[in-house]
């Protein structure tokens, strides 16, 4: 059961209520502004019944803040928690609060223009199905991709075909690199990447004051269908001006920053940018708690600055792929350059303290953001943070070392776990003296002495209570709602056992999208190195709408390929389509899946099975604050 927040976290609390400048009203403003209806009852199913979303969940976000959320998330998490068709400008209309990112339509001569399709077909269809019950039932005439996150393309067929795309009749355009870069996150280290997004979304914490209030960019993910349309037409230039069914849109590239694929939208006939995901209503993540690849906000900034220079003076509105729009010509330009000052002051003090000498743990721990950056609303860490975006920084241009030779082979958790507990008088001491920590409100040191027993002893049942109930302190205080989420997650670990990963990205249509040669890393990923050190096999692999040739070889626990033609026979032959052969990523290369995908084998079929037998796929389920 949760329980109430301890004095320390109450009196944070009201402090922050005196401190912060909650008597501003203009976001409650815009984030309201052109509501033209909303979706009743809010929740969205998928076949059979299951429920993929549901925004009403959050309907307890009225009023002030208990003393269990941070007041600052709480605001954040009532706007973000807005729902329903909203009008941008005349022409322009987005569906916000139907899942962690917002679906736009804009409106051309014949139909819709849909820009980043959610994460789930069916949360975009319903969507669409908002949208043309206010606004007609307008044909889908295009589909753009600002960048190759999921939450961004993953709901793509609730809103049009694979049939209409290769038709013709609905062209897909997205930044080049798109698909490599979607396909590539969502695989590789798809599975832990997945399992840490269910502790940053909160996926087992009941929605509530002392659980999940929602995670700063979006309340959380749905949890439906996700599938992947290949663009048929990249975006390769600044510049590049592209009509889709009478709407004019001129492109920004922006590679690098939120995403490694990343384009900002100029619509010159409505005034308005999209401004996809690098100036939104937070401090957005350089390294995002699931993990990914860490960003570089020298090109972000460098990104909004361009994008002023470009667009500044001719546009009246800003709207983005989460939040809610700035109007107003001046507010647009004061809004960018405040969010190109933040990752602008954030890189350049970091590097100016690394080469002084600071650690990435002490620049995290005492940078602070100058005034002007601090009191605007928009520059909060409620998704991304001051303090892990500093790590992340360190981490980009240093590493993980710190460079002090003690740090250079410490021990791994267990094994540090125990000696510390044995340094501290052993586990009924640390907790002892962790109990006193706690009453005093230390509550960080307190996890971090505690996780030192769990990992030493994990069935100490006094240790694993009093770290739940420190971590849950430490969620309450959190302004961040990726942290909140960690934090409660770990919580309900500790006191309920592990549980599932309800979103899995790495769907059928995404693997389906994987080449040739990424399917072959993603197998090399899986194999279990250790006993495949005495195999060795060969296996050609040759595809015929390519014409393209490749042989893999398995020795000394790697899977490596080439292209290059070979002077020896392979021990067993594939020989298959394209998209025959990535469809062996979900059919397997079982003699049935070998088969149900079309897939011919010659020579010894047996070197397929000693290969399968040493693939080792992910755990969507491993435990992280236990062993």
């Amino acid at each position: 059961m949760p329980k109430p927040a301890q004095p320390f976290i109450t009196q944070q609390q009201a402090e922050l209520r005196e401190r912060l400048p909650f008597s501003d009203r203009q976001d409650f403003e815009d984030a309201t502004r052109g509501l033209i209806a909303r979706r009743v009852p809010s929740a969205v199913t998928a076949e059979g019944g299951r429920t993929v979303w549901d925004n009403d969940t959050y309907a307890f976000l009225r009023g002030e803040a208990p003393d269990t959320v941070n007041p600052s998330l709480w605001r954040q998490s009532q706007l973000v928690a807005e729902q329903g068709l909203f009008e941008v400008v005349e022409g322009i209309y987005q569906v916000r609060g139907l899942d962690l990112s917002n679906i736009t339509f804009v409106e051309g001569d014949t139909g819709v223009v849909v820009i980043d399709p959610l994460i789930s077909t069916e949360t975009a269809a319903a969507a669409l199905a908002l949208y043309r019950e206010h606004r007609g039932e307008r044909p889908v005439t295009g589909v753009v991709y600002t960048h190759s996150h999921v939450d961004h393309f993953g709901g793509v067929k609730g809103v049009t075909t694979q049939e209409d795309v290769d038709a013709g009749r609905v062209p897909v355009i997205a930044p080049e690199g798109f698909t490599e870069h979607a396909v590539a996150e969502n695989v590789y280290a798809g599975t832990a990447m997945g399992r840490r997004a269910a502790y940053m979304y909160g996926a087992a914490l009941a929605r509530g004051p002392q659980g999940a209030v929602g995670a700063g960019l979006g309340q959380t993910t749905s949890t439906g269908t996700v599938t992947l349309i290949p663009p048929t037409l990249d975006v390769t230039t600044t510049g590049q001006e592209e009509t889709v069914d009478g709407v004019r849109m001129v492109f920004q590239m922006a590679p690098n920053t939120e995403a490694p694929a990343e384009l900002l939208i100029h619509f010159p006939d409505f005034r308005a940018l999209c401004t996809a995901e690098d100036a939104t209503h937070t401090l957005h993540n350089l390294l995002t708690l699931r993990g990914a690849v860490v960003r570089d906000p020298h090109a972000w900034s460098h990104a909004l600055t361009e994008a002023v220079d470009l667009f500044g003076e001719a546009t009246d509105v800003a709207f983005a792929s989460h939040h809610w729009p700035t109007w107003g010509q001046e507010r647009v330009v004061a809004f960018l350059e405040i969010q190109r000052d933040l990752y602008g002051y954030l890189h350049d003090q970091s590097l100016r303290l690394i080469n002084k000498g600071w650690t990435g743990t002490e620049i995290a721990e005492y940078l602070k953001l100058p005034p002007a950056l601090e009191n605007a609303w928009n520059t909060h860490g409620y998704y991304g943070s001051v303090s892990h975006n500093l790590k992340a920084l360190y981490q980009r241009y240093m590493g993980w070392f710190d460079g002090n030779p003690a740090h250079l082979w410490q021990h791994p958790p267990v094994e540090a776990g125990k000696r510390y507990v044995e340094f501290m008088g052993g586990a009924d001491a640390v907790v002892d003296k962790a109990r006193g920590s706690f009453d005093a409100g230390d509550f960080r040191w307190t996890a971090e002495v505690l996780s030192h027993v769990v990992f030493a002893e994990p069935d100490h049942a006094a240790a694993r209570e009093l770290l739940a109930d420190t971590l849950e302190q430490l969620g309450y205080g959190a302004e961040n709602g990726t942290w909140r989420n960690f934090y409660l997650s770990g919580t309900t670990e500790l006191r309920e056992g592990q549980f599932g990963t309800p979103t899995v990205t790495a769907s059928a249509d995404i693997v389906a999208a994987l080449t040739p040669t990424m399917l072959f890393d993603a197998l090399s990923i899986q194999i279990d190195g250790p006993r495949a050190w005495d195999e060795n096999l060969t296996i050609d692999v040759h595809l015929t709408d390519a014409d393209e040739h490749y042989r893999l070889r398995l020795a000394n626990g790697v899977l490596s390929y080439t292209a290059a033609s070979q002077k020896t026979a392979a021990d067993v032959t594939l020989t298959s389509t394209v998209h025959a052969l990535s469809e062996l990523a979900v059919t397997g290369l079982t003699p049935e899946g070998l088969d149900r995908a079309g897939v011919r084998v010659e020579g010894d079929a047996s070197a397929l099975r000693r290969l399968t037998a040493v693939l080792d796929p992910g755990d969507q389920n491993f435990p992280i604050v236990t062993p």
